[in-house]
């Protein structure tokens, strides 16, 4: 089964992230940019679903640290902040996509399965 790396410091998203996930992904999770970039590097995910706004390092900055050291692992950023402006800086840093906050479950299958 694929496995996904869920950063979100805010245990009720990631709550929510748990009931999108449980029926098609094993998931573990990492509550900063800190831990996040660690975790994508060491544990071997096969994608990662990146919060934005998280303590130590924000999900842009984690995204840039593990993309100087693989450029391959998918990465999906998720926001509250859904404006194009948003959606830009994510792409600029190096996630392969974008989703926004609360996230629909279906949506958010569909583009995790565009990438494992």
């Amino acid at each position: 089964m694929k496995r996904i790396l869920v950063a979100e410091d805010n245990d009720s998203n990631y709550m929510l992230m748990q009931y999108v996930l449980k029926n098609h992904y094993e998931f573990f999770r990492a509550k900063n940019g800190q831990e996040a970039v660690e975790k994508a590097l060491n544990e071997n995910p096969d994608l990662v679903l990146m919060d934005i706004k998280m303590p130590l390092m924000d999900g842009l900055e984690a995204t840039k640290q593990i993309r100087l050291k693989n450029s391959d692992l998918p990465i999906i950023a998720l926001t509250a902040n859904a404006f194009d402006s948003d959606r830009i800086a994510a792409i600029e840093a190096g996630c392969n996509d974008f989703l926004a906050k609360p996230v629909v479950a279906d949506k958010c299958i569909q583009t995790i399965q565009k990438y494992i």
